[in-house]
């Protein structure tokens, strides 16, 4: 899934998106705060990691006049103002979750998956589909109770597919939500991935709806 990461420590910056997107999520990283407000705009992200304290504008600042323009993204807010009543603003402000440095990169990534289950109508730690079992945590896929080994970008399809399931997601939706702007994109990478995921998981997993896109159920 794709991320919005906006921190103006280059440690951090550098180590959240290293270690993100080697469990899996795709990271457009801004270290700007008037930079990263407006690339909410430009991309479809599934959750925002937040820093309070950036140049250009506060994080608080950020937030508010997002939720002020419902914009509606999970945001995590990562910050060294760990108090209480930094956190009470943050989350009356409009912020999802609330997590102070130093961090572990793991409580992040579950933090982030948390939100974007929520955000997605899902409760429960793992997305069962079918014979399908998909753990976010792991990022781990089981079918019939096997292990089934799929590349990274597979594995962000398939959750991309799960967490929209009997939806139609078009080529352009699909490349949009699991390639950041530092990725290059082949013409036919969409259908590529497609094609491993019927190979791998049953030719019915995924269904093309002609001239559309693509659907994970039922229309």
């Amino acid at each position: 899934m794709r991320i919005l990461l906006v921190e103006d420590d280059s440690l951090i910056g550098d180590g959240l998106k290293i270690g993100l997107e080697k469990l899996g999520f795709s990271v457009d990283w801004f270290d700007n705060g008037l930079d990263g407000k407006e690339a909410l705009y430009q991309a479809p992200y599934a959750a925002v990691v937040l820093d309070l304290g950036l140049p250009g504008e506060d994080g608080l600042e950020i937030l508010s006049h997002w939720r002020q323009d419902s914009r509606k993204e999970p945001v995590l807010i990562l910050t060294a103002r760990g108090d209480v009543d930094q956190r009470i603003i943050g989350l009356n402000t409009g912020a999802d979750d609330y997590l102070a440095k130093p961090f572990a990169l793991k409580e992040v990534q579950a933090r982030l998956n948390a939100l974007i289950r929520r955000s997605s109508g899902s409760g429960t730690p793992q997305i069962v589909y079918k014979n399908i079992t998909f753990n976010p945590q792991t990022r781990s896929v089981m079918q019939n109770g096997e292990n089934v080994v799929l590349s990274p970008k597979e594995i962000a399809l398939l959750e991309l597919l799960l967490l929209n399931k009997n939806k139609v997601l078009s080529k352009e939706t699909i490349e949009n939500k699991i390639y950041s702007w530092s990725e290059e994109v082949q013409s036919n990478a969409v259908e590529v991935h497609i094609h491993h995921l019927r190979k791998k998981l049953g030719k019915d997993i995924v269904k093309t709806i002609n001239k559309i896109g693509y659907i994970l159920g039922e229309e």
